[in-house]
């Protein structure tokens, strides 16, 4: 018998990974959240640097900034996140829009404002949002492409931590992010507003994870909701938190409902007591495969943005998910209503309509009308025959996810640029908030014509009706702004916009789509209860596909080219499901990796065969990447 203790086993081998040199940051906006300097990449050698090509109008891509939060805050001594904003809209190109922004959302790392999309280009990103992850000495080991990737990305900064420290590689210390002074504001980037019964506004001062209530005048402060500071804590007013909050509607008992949007949660306000209670969402985001309906607080969802209480029951803008739900304050529960969670437009009945992230809402007896943000649209929702839970979409203005502007006119022919809001107005219009034209516009349902009403606002995000006149919630102004409704609209030059990244050429006849996933380190596909995938291909114009298009399980598919369309966008939507691998764990905890790609294609001669993307869980250099 030998008692001598056994040698200790050697430490794992790092994986191997390709090596890939990081193309340097550049964006003609400069530098965000660094004192001024211009950061270069040899500047963060020695640090694990993770990218994050964002947009600010993306809800995906305020998902991913909220989960890397954690991750950030645990290593700040290893890790470096850096912003690379990559513009949609033109007005996401203005380079005072990235700087509210940045301030908006609470972004606590360096950000290149990237508005000619140069860096976006260089790391052949397709999709908002993606993660790029460098190692120390400079090389780039992993993309990811859509969100609820923070625990791979976890997983690989401990291994990138552990094996650069041993190789000597590994820098500690503090970051370059420098914060901006604070500005004294009585709001700071405000939401939404309500007309409280007894007089006054109530606003979700949506930077401050707070409400306010302001008097008549609309400026003086009579009291603040919440502590400031982030969270989600019920109770009285002086103790509750709030995690930017943003739409409200009153209850028929008095109520007041808050869209808690980054607690993804529904709570109430008793303007009597001042107390604070949650009523709907369990403070985690929805994912694809959890229940979409059931007792209220049993339910997870995805970003609330707006409520408003129509045929009965308080229906919800989940932008998050691209759908609108329903609360019943009866029986405490909560369902969809309408939506697929694909991202697109398309009307019909409530249960086959596509929304792209529905941001405000208005009701009147008959309609309910939806700012729906993403498609720079209007639509409305109303009842189909007399079943009571029977409801059908139509769109009043827009065309779809890459068609933007300002144009006045016949609404077929009309343009908006991400409107995050909807008031009905006593005629039977609807006033909406075209936040990134900056102007307050006018739908007549009546004439079918879309008006300017007012411009020269700042991101408009809400407006409310009070004796006449419209009380405009002025975001980026940081104020709720009166105006008298003109008697006549105003004249603007129109201008008209499609959202331009460079199209990939492809050839004609047939196009192999493959969307390339390989699930993280320590993960396996999740197979327990049948595929674990998921693929949606739809395309605009519709005639461009002759075959391909439609729902499937397989990630990867044959598209049959039109003959005699030359270029469009394909929408590809893809989900795969992993779980730790672990034999020892009864319970692994799963995993949902999803992503949405609209990816504009020209038929040239020469073209590629074959279209990658990139959904999750690559190293890189490989096939895709």
């Amino acid at each position: 018998m030998n008692d001598a203790a056994p040698a200790p086993s050697p430490a794992p081998a790092p994986r191997r990974r390709a090596r890939v040199r990081a193309p340097e940051l550049t964006g003609k906006g400069g530098w965000l959240n660094t004192g001024g300097k211009d950061l270069t990449l040899g500047d963060l050698r020695g640090k694990i640097v993770i990218l994050d090509f964002w947009t600010f109008c993306c809800v995906n891509c305020l998902h991913v900034l909220d989960e890397l939060r954690e991750l950030e805050e645990r290593h700040r001594d290893t890790v470096v996140i850096v912003g690379v904003h990559s513009p949609k809209f033109v007005h996401e190109a203005d380079h005072r829009a990235v700087v509210d922004a940045v301030e908006r959302y609470e972004v606590h790392h360096p950000v290149l404002d990237d508005p000619e999309l140069a860096t976006w280009k260089q790391y052949a990103v397709r999709a908002w949002p993606t993660l790029v992850v460098i190692d120390p000495e400079g090389y780039v080991v992993a993309q990811h492409a859509g969100e609820g990737h923070a625990h791979a990305i976890a997983a690989l900064v401990a291994e990138l931590e552990a094996e650069h420290a041993a190789k000597g590689t590994l820098r500690r210390g503090d970051g370059p992010y420098v914060p901006p002074e604070p500005v004294a504001t009585e709001l700071r980037f405000p939401g939404k507003a309500l007309r409280l019964p007894s007089g006054g506004f109530l606003v979700s001062d949506t930077t401050r994870h707070a409400l306010v209530e302001l008097a008549d005048d609309a400026e003086t402060v009579v009291r603040r909701i919440g502590t400031g500071e982030r969270g989600l804590v019920d109770g009285p007013a002086e103790r509750a938190r709030f995690s930017e909050p943003q739409g409200l509607a009153l209850l028929p008992g008095g109520e007041v409902v808050v869209a808690d949007t980054v607690n993804h949660a529904l709570r109430t306000y008793d303007p009597a007591t001042g107390e604070v209670a949650t009523i709907a969402g369990t403070g985690r985001q929805w994912w694809q495969g959890s229940p979409t309906a059931g007792p209220a607080r049993e339910i997870d969802l995805s970003s609330p943005w707006d409520v408003a209480w129509f045929a009965g029951r308080l229906w919800i803008a989940m932008a998050g998910v691209h759908q609108l739900w329903t609360y019943d304050p009866e029986n405490g529960t909560v369902a969809v209503a309408a939506g697929t969670t694909n991202e697109g437009l398309v009307d019909g009945p409530a249960d086959q309509a596509w929304f792209a992230q529905p941001s405000g809402l208005a009701a009147t007896d008959e309609r309910l009308w939806v700012a729906d943000s993403e498609t720079s649209a209007v639509r409305w929702v109303e009842r189909a025959g007399d079943a009571p839970d029977a409801f059908v979409v139509r769109t009043a203005v827009g065309t779809g996810l890459f068609d933007f502007g300002h144009r006045d006119g016949p609404a077929e022919q009309a343009l908006l640029q991400h409107p995050l809001g909807v008031t009905a107005l006593p005629d039977g219009s609807v006033a909406v908030c075209d936040t990134y034209n900056h102007a307050l516009r006018r739908y007549d349902p009546v004439t079918g014509e879309v008006s300017t009403l007012a411009t020269d606002l700042r991101e408009p995000s809400d407006a409310v009706l009070v004796d006449g006149d419209v009380v405009v919630v002025e975001s980026a102004r940081h104020r709720l702004t009166r105006l008298r409704l003109p008697e006549e609209a105003v004249r603007v030059a129109a201008v008209a916009h499609r959202t331009r990244r460079a199209a990939t050429e492809i050839a004609g006849g047939t196009l192999r789509l493959d969307v390339v996933f390989q699930a993280p380190a320590g993960q396996k596909l999740d197979t327990r209860y049948g595929p674990s995938t998921r693929l949606l291909v739809s395309s605009t114009p519709p005639e461009l596909l002759a075959e391909g298009a439609g729902a499937g399980t397989d990630l990867s598919r044959d598209l049959v080219l039109a003959d005699g369309v030359t270029e469009g966008v394909l929408h590809v939507s893809a989900m795969a499901a992993s779980c730790d691998d672990d034999p020892a764990n009864e319970y692994p905890a799963c995993h949902v990796h999803q992503q949405d790609w609209g990816v504009p294609v020209r038929i040239a001669e020469g073209g590629a065969a074959r279209l990658p993307l990139v959904l999750a869980g690559m190293d890189a250099a490989t096939e895709g990447a």
